[in-house]
């Protein structure tokens, strides 16, 4: 965040509010490895214009059936997103979905200075005295992101916010708008129908010499509006400025220097002594810019945009079949009870959506904001027909994940195997790349079928387990007896719980062991499967088994081969054990309720291109050396007396099973009361094949131990793809170049690959085989074919997969891309009045 004392703009309040210092250049988004310390970066400053446009959004609508947020409890205070939510909804409402949106728009805005084509294209970083053009592709971002808003494609909207605030706080980096010795952000840079101005004439000179890194004074006194030139694209005109820095080729030809003011480094930044000044503007115009998309969307839209609710979206997937009565009954039952259970509080679902699916279709997909909206259409879906097995569950599935918001929950109610398990890796990869949870109730006996055109496999659930294993969901199997108290069970899910790691005591086979500190409550604990018998036992020695009723530790109901166990509160802390007795592998899941959870994901260390930085990626790649990020979420206030709790180190376990693969100190970076943590993976650690978790482990301020795990396990992925579009809309009737780039890193790869589109757009490639030598790329090019029927804000998604041609278990890497059609504006990058 931006250094203590840096004015925020606030409405027509200015504030002082004194946010957190930046954080280190190792975290994401962070636009140089080797800034200098008190720079500001694109990250810091779209962090803090997001918390300053919901405090603004908090402030103007008190919260129902709580007192108002007062402004003045705000000033001179670290300005946090844990806070905020705890005085807006209230204490342990969890800012863990708001975290991560800004988490997503933070790197899509690092992603212009990394991807093709927005990387060296000066229109997106207001270079080259490209002044006009890049206010065309700010407002034309700014739309793109609008109208996907609108559509209630939120994270394709935060795609495009991250690039239209890159390009907004490029220009009072890169342009001489702070020299000119301005002091508000350019009233008319939102405002694409006014005139920019003043801008320097073609062939006039703009820059005196200059030989020094730094170079204050080397802007000529006539010279207007103006920005540097970088590289050797567009070659740079006699007497105008460049960019400047140690990476800008164009800073060695006459006038040599440069002018922007990126960082506070002299070796990066010939005008270093006004980098506050322009990171002070920027950061205005970045709410300038929150406000306009506030004043289209309205406040629930906008809410919906950075996720400013503790809750998720809420996806139902029911077979509808003959045979699916009971469990459509079940689904409608608990739908409701979702719905009217948390109406009106910060725990109401956002979204809901729908896909049904019966033999040989599938959807369509129903997506509402209003609950009753949502029920009257599921009460109206039917089970008629079908009655065999198996059925076009996976393709339904895949629907839902691209409609649902990520980190939600998705319910697959089925009694039928998945006919499409062609599908089973797609579906794998975008449920992580969603992040969204998958659980399947299945009432059918595996070891059974329902009535047969063909034989079928005792095995053909199992892509139902992998697509629950690459989720963090489940699979459980009930009857139609059970089906509706079991989904009961289930459904409470969906509130912000943490799932507790689980693992043997040691080498030797033995009892589950969980770990209980303080900072947990509503621990539950689920065990299905054939089970025999199991027995809980707690740290002081209390135990309780299988029997119904309030125990010893807390409350039992069994529902058939279904067991909860709900631990009395507060439960004890320490060390936990469970023995179960039963046939095959039994399920168990620990589940907990606590305001301390964490986000995370993976970055490449660049050093080399415009703005060395940490590329983020979805998974690990082979080969590649990989930081992790983490961030804390729900550390207590600052202002709370005694020390917070502090994790020290990462373990990576392999998934189910929970064998510790190895662990690796976590360092802090920035300020301890934002949590970020930073660890370096050695190579020996990501060459394993098969999934592995991430556990972190800590202590309390107390000194006790804290274990927390994410909520989906991840995969190293053995070569790297990057899949990127024209950057910007498509219109109907058009045909877009796609850019395809595919690496190994980790040894030679002979590797196909396979593309997929939403039905009428077409898709063509001139790479389908490609063999890589260690350390090698390989580029493609893509053309996607827009129908002159696409309907306007429709999104198309474009699929690549990577899969080797030898046999073996790991599976295809996937690169997704969204894509949205627009219909051209006739008054050209219109977005705003």
């Amino acid at each position: 965040m931006p250094p203590a004392g840096v004015a925020l703009a606030l409405g027509p309040v200015l504030l002082l509010l004194p946010l957190l210092p930046p954080t280190s250049a190792f975290f994401p988004n962070i636009w140089s490895l080797l800034a200098a310390p008190g720079s500001v970066t694109h990250q810091d400053l779209t962090e803090a214009a997001a918390l300053n446009a919901t405090l603004q959004l908090f402030l103007e609508r008190p919260p129902p059936g709580r007192a108002p947020l007062r402004l003045e409890d705000f000033l001179g205070r670290t300005l946090l997103a844990d806070d905020l939510f705890a005085a807006y909804f209230g204490p342990g409402a969890p800012a863990r979905r708001f975290r991560a949106a800004l988490g997503e728009v933070s790197r899509a805005n690092a992603a212009q200075d990394f991807l093709p084509p927005a990387r060296g294209d000066p229109d997106w970083h207001f270079d080259a005295e490209r002044l006009g053009p890049g206010r065309a592709r700010l407002a034309g971002a700014l739309r793109e992101a609008l109208a996907a808003a609108q559509a209630g494609e939120q994270a394709l909207a935060r795609q495009r916010l991250g690039a239209a605030l890159h390009a907004l706080q490029d220009f009072y980096s890169h342009s001489n708008w702070v020299e000119l010795g301005q002091r508000r952000p350019h009233p008319h840079l939102l405002r694409p129908r006014q005139e920019l101005g003043g801008l320097a004439r073609e062939g006039d000179p703009t820059c005196a010499d200059c030989a020094e890194l730094s170079c204050p004074g080397n802007l000529l006194g006539s010279a207007g509006l103006t920005s540097g030139y970088f590289g050797a694209y567009p070659a740079k005109p006699p007497g105008k400025c460049s960019h400047g820095g140690r990476f800008d080729q164009s800073s060695a030809q006459p006038p040599r220097g440069g002018i922007n003011k990126d960082s506070t480094a002299p070796s990066f930044s010939p005008h270093h002594a006004l980098h506050l000044q322009a990171a002070q503007l920027a950061l205005q115009a970045s709410i300038q810019a929150f406000g306009l998309l506030r004043s289209r969307l309205g406040d629930w839209g906008f809410s919906r945009l950075l996720a400013i609710t503790p809750a998720s979206s809420l996806s139902f997937v029911l077979d509808t079949t003959g045979s699916m009565g009971e469990e459509l009954h079940a689904a409608k039952s608990q739908a409701r009870h979702i719905a009217e259970q948390r109406r009106g509080g910060p725990a109401e679902p956002a979204h809901y959506v729908l896909v049904p699916f019966h033999d040989p279709g599938f959807g369509p997909v129903f997506s509402t904001s209003d609950p009753d909206s949502f029920w009257q259409l599921l009460s109206e879906i039917q089970a008629v027909g079908g009655g065999d097995e198996p059925e076009m569950s996976l393709s339904a599935l895949e629907l839902a994940l691209l409609h649902t918001s990520p980190l939600s929950d998705i319910f697959v109610f089925t009694d039928a195997s998945p006919k499409d398990a062609f599908l089973t890796h797609r579906v794998e990869a975008l449920a992580q790349e969603r992040r969204c949870r998958v659980t399947f109730l299945v009432t059918a006996d595996p070891s059974q079928a329902r009535r047969r055109r063909q034989a079928l496999s005792p095995l053909r659930f199992e892509p139902y387990e992998g697509v629950a294993l690459a989720s963090g969901g489940e699979v459980i199997f009930t009857t139609d007896q059970h089906i509706r108290d079991v989904a009961a069970v289930v459904g409470d899910s969906v509130a912000d719980l943490v799932v507790l790691p689980l693992g043997p005591p040691g080498p030797e086979p033995g009892p589950l062991v969980f770990t209980v500190d303080g900072l947990l409550r509503g621990v539950t604990v689920r065990i299905h499967g054939a089970v025999r018998s199991f027995r809980i036992r707690s740290p002081a020695g209390l135990s309780q088994g299988q029997e119904e009723g309030q125990g010893p530790l807390g409350l039992t109901r069994r529902f058939g081969q279904f067991w909860v166990v709900s631990v009395s509160d507060p439960p004890q802390t320490g060390t936990w054990e469970i023995q179960v007795a039963a046939e095959g592998s039994p399920r168990v899941r620990v589940q907990a309720r606590t305001e301390l959870d964490f986000l995370f994901h993976f970055g490449i260390p660049l050093e080399d291109g415009p703005h060395p930085g940490l590329y983020p990626l979805t998974q690990p790649v082979a080969g590649l050396r990989t930081q992790l990020l983490v961030e804390v979420t729900g550390l207590p206030s600052s202002r709370r007396a005694g020390p917070p709790p502090l994790f020290s180190h990462v373990v990576l376990r392999g998934a189910p099973e929970g064998a510790e693969l190895g662990r690796v100190r976590l360092e802090p970076r920035g300020a301890p009361e934002r949590g970020l943590l930073v660890a370096s993976l050695p190579p020996p650690l990501l060459s394993a094949a098969g999934p592995f978790s991430l556990e972190l482990l800590g202590r309390d301020g107390g000194g006790r131990e804290l274990h927390r795990a994410a909520a989906q396990p991840c995969l190293v992925v053995p070569v790297l793809l990057e899949l990127s579009g024209p950057g910007g809309s498509l219109a109907p009737g058009s045909k877009a170049p796609l850019i395809l780039r595919i690496a190994s890193f980790s040894g030679p790869r002979d590797l196909d690959l396979r593309t997929w589109v939403n039905s009428s757009f077409t898709l063509t490639s001139n790479l389908s085989r490609v063999r890589l030598e260690h350390n090698q790329s390989a580029w493609g090019r893509l053309w996607l074919e827009v129908p002159q029927s696409a309907a306007p804000r429709s999104v198309v998604v474009v699929t690549v997969a990577a899969m080797g041609r030898e046999a073996g278990p790991v599976p295809p890497t996937h690169a997704f891309l969204r894509l949205l059609v627009l219909a051209p504006d006739p008054q050209r990058s219109r977005v705003l009045p």
